[in-house]
């Protein structure tokens, strides 16, 4: 019996010392368990992937009148939701200005924006206006445009190239390694080796 009670009071002297032994484990267990706010999961980075293709499609698009504002063609488009641009092949395009003058243009291939008012045109780049009367009566001659890259800016009336580039104006034509044409400033900037031949008028 003292034995027992003996056994009781030793034990009675250790419990605390082998409770807190117990709860000790019991939070080192609960801390390997709990993630870490590191390794939590991080949104994946935006790629530059297309979210949608089109072959031998035509897109046309309107203005808040109804009318025509530009339709784009080609053999294939892919769309970039991260740049809302669309990459096309074999492309053609034709755009009205808000005068109502049809420009078109053409490419191997094309990066355009989402209402095709801006354009790079890559490989055998071609961009025609055709001969056209302006409000004031005055004759504007047919205005084509070649190069292996055009950065057309249909809604402005501009046109730019950092590479060489051919331009004839009725039956004016001019070469520059480089250009600037912006029609609403009347300005054509033409730089590096600029070459032009200028038609004669024959006298009656």
């Amino acid at each position: 019996m003292n034995r027992l009670r003996d056994w009781l009071d030793r034990l009675t002297l250790y419990f605390p010392v082998l409770l807190m032994g117990l709860l000790a484990l019991a939070t080192y267990w609960l801390v390997r368990s709990t993630p870490h706010l590191e390794q939590r999961v991080q949104p994946a980075p935006v790629q530059h992937l297309p979210d949608y293709f089109m072959h031998q499609f035509s897109v046309k698009t309107f203005d808040t009148r109804g009318q025509l504002k530009s339709e784009v063609s080609g053999r294939e488009g892919r769309h970039f939701p991260d740049t809302d641009t669309l990459e096309i092949d074999q492309v053609h395009i034709r755009s009205f200005n808000v005068e109502g003058l049809l420009t078109t243009a053409s490419a191997r291939q094309a990066l355009a924006n989402s209402d095709a008012s801006e354009l790079q045109l890559m490989g055998q780049a071609l961009v025609e206006r055709k001969a056209s009367i302006d409000k004031n009566g005055k004759q504007n001659d047919d205005l084509t445009f070649r190069g292996e890259f055009l950065h057309a800016f249909l809604n402005t009336d501009r046109i730019k190239s950092h590479k060489p580039v051919e331009l004839t104006r009725g039956s004016d034509r001019f070469t520059a390694d480089s250009m600037d044409y912006d029609k609403r400033e009347g300005i054509m900037l033409l730089s590096g080796r600029v070459r032009g031949h200028l038609a004669t008028t024959k006298a009656p």
